[in-house]
């Protein structure tokens, strides 16, 4: 085991190097005096803030904060402390999971809870700051307040298992994602990090290891859910030299965000996962695979690898155990296809992101052409728990083919948009409505994207669906890595499937003609089909409906003879759009209108003669000079003059005009 190391600079407390306590810390039996164990006591006190000696405040700087504003947050609170004189630590933290009401801003006050603050911008940030300090509840801005049996509550404010975002979810992975500072080892170990690591080098061979990950139910997060502990006995099971893990933090699905905060939230415990994967596949070098568009999230890994190393939990004969295992940031372009495995691994070896046919699979021929297994952000950092309290603990909740909790990023037309983890077999209607909080303004609900540019739309009719596997599948849909678009009665499906298509046609690796070709020829359907009849000349017509018989044979094409999985799933927007809104496609081809009133060339603005006054503002916008009247009286539009802009109804101040 390491030695006590007062030259640790892996950021620990000076008065407190964590390399001194590591063995404790993992569970091995060290004698000390009561000097010693006080010593101990101490240091996790302080770094699991049971309690703080002063006031440590906390502000929410991932990525989405950031957007939100809280880097201005945090410079007018840092300045506004060192104005007042007030003695306070402030720590950077990862996203809570609440994104709708970022930037979030925590207070931990000596004997207090810790009180968490929504909406804490550069404009307030002084005065809630100064309230709280003075025992002051800022009724207007607080959220939620952490639970404790030892210090003393704040009054009226509910706690973060009671607040209605969080209640009804199961936070596993993303258990310590923006309650602990991501760049501090010595919190991640203070909280019980890497115990799992050691107990797994010291108890577990590489064999048991598969076992157990397979035994506990979990599936590949980042896609098709594959069975992770088949997969990994695949590699163990395959003799070679050289074994490579790769984690594909290659997020690319729109609306998709849930990698990156675990990564800026807890970087320590993706790391910890690595390592354990990696010893139970027999590999000794793995990588990191992540866009470049992620610099917040590669900063705090860099800073993570950098603290394990020194800790000796990553390297040569990590923990003693004879273990060795070196963890390369590998940065990719942004590619869509390089999400998947095989074209991922050519990324890595320095070729163009275009996916391999299978077999081999990656398991028995992958990086360099040796064994490797590949799973994504989410799957690796379940494994710290799963070894931690055993296959039983986990495949306790869920249903009976999927088993343990699912990360979305839930988004689009609903009120609390964020980070949700809620145990497998949750449904779509709780997800929607009981923690993201129904849709704004009191629209309806119209469908939610899910498993992003490859997955499908689930109506309102299939709102009561239970979230696994097999039962997405039913409905035209698939888990995919986590995206969760919700989208209102102001949604247009068929302008939802032509973004998917063009997505996919755009990030298409060209390399099999069903995909190259195929979605495109798809995707010029769609657009003739929201298409004004102006812009329709000799066969157009003609071929609109045609591209309309033919698209669901040719998704079925696309479907079966692509190369790769992306290819495979490409026209699932398609095919699960025509199946639960087919009404919207016949409304465009027959009636040729959006019932949305989203497809510009496709609407038709009138005007209500009861509401108009004749204020001739409306007349005055029109870039085509269509609408007509006479001052105090109702206008009317010329409907072959008018090309849809929509610049009469913005600025129609009466309501007088709709689109049809």
């Amino acid at each position: 085991m390491l030695k006590p190391n007062s030259g640790c600079d892996c950021g620990c407390a000076e008065d407190a190097p964590c390399l001194e306590y590591l063995p404790s810390l993992l569970g091995e039996s060290v004698k000390e005096d009561e000097a010693q164990a006080a010593k101990r006591a101490e240091w996790l006190k302080l770094n699991r803030r049971d309690d703080v000696k002063k006031t440590v405040i906390f502000v929410g700087a991932g990525t989405c904060g950031l957007g939100a504003g809280a880097g201005k947050t945090l410079s007018v609170l840092k300045s506004h402390l060192a104005d007042k004189k007030i003695d306070a630590d402030i720590v950077e933290v990862g996203c809570f999971g609440l994104c709708a009401l970022e930037p979030i801003v925590d207070f931990q006050l000596p004997g207090k809870c810790r009180l968490s603050c929504h909406s804490v911008t550069g404009n307030n940030v002084a005065a809630i700051t100064d309230q709280v300090l003075a025992g002051i509840l800022p009724k207007d801005n607080a959220l939620c307040q952490y639970d404790s049996q030892t210090l003393k509550k704040w009054d009226s404010v509910p706690l973060m298992a009671e607040h209605p975002f969080f209640k009804h979810q199961t936070r596993w992975v993303l258990k310590n994602c923006g309650l602990i500072d991501p760049t501090s080892i010595d919190e991640y170990l203070a909280s019980g990090g890497y115990k799992s690591l050691s107990e797994t080098l010291n108890r577990r061979t590489p064999g048991e290891v598969c076992g157990l990950v397979e035994e506990s139910g979990l599936r590949g997060r980042g896609g098709g859910g594959f069975p992770t502990g088949k997969k990994w006995k695949f590699a163990l099971g395959t003799a070679a030299e050289q074994k490579y893990l790769i984690c594909n933090a290659d997020e690319g699905d729109p609306g998709a965000f849930m990698d990156r905060a675990v990564i800026e939230g807890d970087p320590h415990r993706l790391l910890e996962g690595m390592a354990i994967a990696a010893y139970g596949i027999g590999a000794s070098k793995a990588y990191i695979y992540i866009r470049a568009e992620y610099p917040l999230a590669i900063k705090r890994l860099e800073k993570a690898i950098a603290q394990a190393r020194q800790c000796g939990l990553l390297g040569y004969n990590i923990l003693d155990s004879g273990f060795n295992l070196d963890i390369i940031i590998k940065m990719g372009a942004g590619a869509f296809v390089c999400g998947e495995e095989t074209a991922l691994i050519n990324s890595i070896e320095g070729k163009r992101g275009m996916p391999r046919p299978r077999p081999p699979f990656p398991a028995v021929e992958g990086l360099f052409g040796k064994p490797t297994v590949i799973n994504n952000v989410e799957t690796l950092a379940n494994l710290p728990a799963i070894l931690g309290n055993g296959a039983s603990w986990f495949n306790a909740i869920g249903t009976e083919t999927s088993k343990g909790t699912k990360v979305f990023a839930l988004s689009g037309k609903v009120c609390n948009t964020g980070l949700v983890e809620v145990a497998m077999g949750t449904t779509l209607r709780q997800i929607v409505f009981d923690i993201g909080g129904g849709i704004p303004k009191g629209k309806a609900y119209k469908a939610v994207q899910i498993g992003g540019p490859s997955g499908g739309c689930i109506p309102a009719s299939h709102l009561d669906i239970d979230i696994n596997y097999e039962s997405l599948k039913t409905v035209g849909a698939m888990m995919g890595s986590g995206g969760l678009v919700v989208m209102d009665e102001d949604t247009c499906m068929v302008d939802v499937a032509k973004f998917f298509m063009d997505f996919i046609q755009r990030e298409s690796c060209g390399k099999c003609i069903p995909c190259r070709e195929g979605t495109r020829r798809m995707l010029e359907i769609l657009e003739r089909i929201t298409r004004g009849r102006r812009k329709e000349t000799g066969n157009d017509a003609l071929e609109r409906f045609q591209g309309v018989m033919d698209m669901e044979r040719l998704a079925k094409v696309i479907k079966d003879t692509s190369l790769c999985g992306l290819g495979q799933t490409a026209p699932n927007p398609i095919l699960s759009t025509l199946r639960w809104f087919r009404h919207e496609y016949e409304a465009h081809v027959f009636e040729r209108r959006c019932p949305a009133g989203v497809c510009t060339e496709l609407r038709k603005f009138v005007i209500d003669p009861e509401k108009c006054v004749g204020c001739t503002v409306c007349s005055k916008v029109c870039p085509v000079e269509a609408i007509e009247g006479k001052r105090k009286e109702p206008h009317k539009i010329d409907f072959d003059k008018c090309v849809s802009c929509g610049a009469c109804k913005e600025a129609c101040r009466f309501g007088a005009i709709s689109v049809e």
